[in-house]
């Protein structure tokens, strides 16, 4: 991106990076004082409300991609695409139900990995950590890369600068709380980030002639308002299925399920999904004005900033710049939070120090969350692809999760060697897919075979699951008396 698209002066830039960058580090530490204990650092003691609970599962869902990737989908994929963006919405709310259902069958669960060892067994439960680990350093990635796009593309500032700048931030006010800081900072986030939205939204419906838009695509690219474009309806199923994967089985969303009170988390995740849906819609169809502004767009994952600020002008593009930084921060910080929490509690703590400390375990859960932000860094240095293209490379895995995790929690005879095959195959196949025939059929065709190898194993293997084991520390008191 060259410095001449830039709408705002470098030194607002600077400015605006430095008050936001001070004000969420001041408030993760004032929200980390809670967390004295390793449950308070990791699930914010187990007592969220449903205020917070909402609050945090949009803003965090409310990702640099919702905001910059669904308006690519728009620029490439015409209407279908900033559509098939807002599909990601059913994950929110397909994984309601789940939500209160975790609480019930784990009260004392820490993890989605606890969850896939206790309910599948060992080797199903490594190849989910290596599928869920993946899958949230993909994200951080991506999240990192939009990092840098963004104050580069409105401010001007070196994309190397914003991208080590937005890390820097979201790790060390990850460090002081864990999830305690996570939540607060996600609730004035989400805040920002909704009265944002409306003053871009209001004043880019009074700064557009929709009849001349139209006329302009219409004769220029039509192939964007084309409602029969194969790959754009393609990509409406494929979104749709990554998104539920996505929730169901990364720890960033059990986190939240087990550190919500009692019969919050199902209202939570479902207000959650309803805030979130149109927010993809209204940044997909920017995208679609660049071409008729005369707006240069250099790269596809820069379209909805650029359009909104040059739209807007210096006022606009302050606006645009802090509910990005508002929705970058809400990502990393919970990525970062639950990330760790899977390497300390399911790697750590279950295979190397069954007996470690809470001092111990908290002095690990910091190292691997700066670990994590300084190879995220390492990776995003070179700025490798798109925001698409790093993304949904994960897809086929996460899709290849979502019918283990569903039946596992409902069915008694889901099985465990089912569970795996399924993970196995779905992500195989699904890469191949990803290669040969492009990201919008991946993990389309990863939960498809992950399904049917759940269903096949089902039929054939006689399982009769407790759901008892899966409250693991009242079973090892059992055992213990």
């Amino acid at each position: 991106m060259s410095h001449q698209s830039a709408i705002l002066s470098a030194n607002i830039g600077w400015i605006l990076l430095a008050i936001l960058g001070v004000l969420w580090i001041w408030l993760g530490r004032y929200w980390g004082k809670k967390a004295q204990s390793m449950e308070g650092f990791m699930l914010a003691g187990r007592n969220v409300g449903l205020a917070l609970g909402v609050a945090t599962t949009m803003a965090t869902w409310i990702t640099s991609n919702t905001t910059m990737l669904a308006p690519q989908f728009a620029l490439q994929l015409g209407v279908w695409g900033m559509f098939a963006y807002s599909t990601a919405s059913f994950g929110l709310f397909l994984f309601a139900p789940l939500a209160k259902r975790i609480r019930q069958l784990m009260p004392n669960g820490y993890t989605s990995g606890d969850f896939i060892r206790l309910r599948y067994g060992k080797a199903t439960w490594l190849v989910f950590l290596v599928i869920s680990i993946f899958y949230g350093f993909t994200w951080l990635i991506s999240m990192g890369m939009a990092g840098g796009i963004l104050m580069n593309a409105l401010a001007g500032i070196p994309y190397e600068i914003g991208m080590t700048v937005i890390l820097f931030v979201c790790v060390t006010y990850t460090l002081f709380g864990g999830l305690f800081a996570v939540i607060g900072t996600d609730f004035i986030q989400s805040v920002i980030i909704l009265i944002g939205i409306v003053v871009v939204g209001f004043g880019i419906v009074h700064s557009i002639d929709f009849g001349k838009t139209y006329t302009h695509l219409e004769s220029e690219s039509p192939m964007l308002i084309n409602v029969l474009l194969p790959a754009s309806i393609m990509a409406i199923f494929n979104n749709l299925l990554f998104g539920i994967g996505e929730i169901f089985h990364s720890n960033v969303w059990w986190s939240r399920a087990f550190a919500m009170r009692k019969n919050v988390g199902q209202k939570a995740y479902l207000l959650g999904g309803l805030f979130w849906l149109p927010i993809p819609v209204a940044a997909g169809f920017i995208a679609l004005t660049g071409s008729t502004l005369g707006i240069n767009i250099t790269s596809p994952d820069m379209v909805g900033p650029l359009v909104a600020a040059n739209v807007l002008g210096s006022v606009g593009a302050i606006v645009v710049f802090a509910v990005l930084f508002c929705s970058l921060a809400s990502s990393i910080d919970s990525l970062l939070a639950a990330t760790s929490d899977l390497i300390t509690e399911d790697i750590y703590r279950k295979l190397f120090n069954p007996k470690a400390s809470e001092q111990n375990l908290r002095k690990v859960s910091a190292f691997i969350i700066v670990g994590l932000g300084f190879l995220t860094w390492l990776i995003c240095l070179p700025r490798v692809g798109t925001l698409a293209t790093v993304l949904f490379f994960a897809g086929p895995l996460v899709g290849s999760t979502i019918w283990p995790i569903a039946t596992g929690l409902y069915w008694k005879n889901a099985s465990a060697k089912g569970a795996l095959w399924a993970m196995l195959l779905g992500s195989g196949i699904g890469l191949i897919a990803y290669f040969q025939l492009g990201w919008y059929t991946a993990t389309l065709i990863s939960a498809a075979v992950s399904m049917l190898t759940v269903l096949i194993f089902r039929a054939t293997v006689k399982e009769d699951f407790n759901w008892k084991h899966l409250d693991e520390p009242k079973i090892q008191t059992a055992g213990g008396n």
